[in-house]
């Protein structure tokens, strides 16, 4: 019955991307009741969204964590068919959280093995690219969902914009490195990428390491968008947004009207 449960929840979870209806309450026979039958139904969602290209991982900092109503981060799987690049206009007609995040990005240039540690892991990276997640949930009250519904909406995966790698990243002090979300041309919001687990490195082995528990792993071209380093400042239709990341660049979009 779990197996037939995840089925039918990817399928209402789908068919909520379709409709860009938002989902009021899960009927009790499909809500996930552990974190394993919530990871089934992602890993029957995905296949229904078509092809992937790597992980993001939601809720890498405390106050992440007391929005969503979690006590961890959650992995969720990125779905090609909501990537966009710098510039594009991004649909706004089904937003339902309507916030943007900046993040640091990682693309893997090699498989991770199911054994390796922090260092393996890192060595793995291949490049360091800056990116823009616009996180949505197909339910209504996504705060008070729980960590298992949660991870099978593909832990609130929305829109995602890839922005410009960034070269001799390696030994900077990614912690302390500053970011702004400018909204309409006024900052929205300032932060660090010490926000995502301390470090977005840190958040990277976090992921290679609980996917390795959920039965699977970190692959070559894997690409990783690792949490917000801001708080994330409120969108509207029609707005404009520059994820600015200092000396490394920035990341530029607008949502249609």
């Amino acid at each position: 019955m779990e197996s037939d449960a995840a089925d039918r929840l990817a399928h209402v979870l789908r068919d909520a991307w379709r409709t860009g209806r938002t989902i009021q309450d899960l009927p009790a026979a499909l809500r996930p009741p552990t974190p394993a039958a919530g990871w089934l139904a992602q890993q029957r969602l995905a296949d229904l969204a078509g092809p992937g290209y790597g992980w993001k991982i939601a809720a890498t900092s405390a106050a992440g964590q007391a929005h969503i109503g979690v006590d961890g981060p959650l992995p969720g799987r990125l779905c090609e068919r909501f990537r966009f690049s710098p510039g594009d206009v991004l649909p706004s007609r089904h937003l339902h959280m309507r916030v943007v995040e900046a993040e640091f990005v990682f693309r893997m240039g090699r498989d991770v093995p199911p054994d390796a540690g922090p260092d393996e892991v890192l060595e793995a990276v291949a490049d360091l690219y800056l990116g823009v997640e616009v996180p949505d949930s197909r339910y209504v009250d996504f705060a008070a969902s729980g960590g298992p519904a949660l991870l099978a909406d593909l832990a609130c995966a929305g829109m995602f914009v890839l922005g410009p790698r960034v070269d001799d990243w390696r030994g900077d002090d990614l912690p302390t490195w500053p970011t702004s979300l400018v909204v309409n041309g006024t900052v929205a919001a300032r932060g660090s990428g010490g926000a995502v687990l301390g470090d977005p490195r840190a958040a990277l082995v976090w992921l290679a390491a609980e996917l390795v528990r959920l039965g699977t792993g970190l692959h070559a071209g894997d690409v990783v968008t690792t949490g917000t380093t801001t708080v994330p400042p409120a969108v509207a239709a029609g707005d404009t947004v520059r994820a600015d990341f200092g000396a490394y660049g920035q990341v530029d979009l607008s949502f249609a009207r």
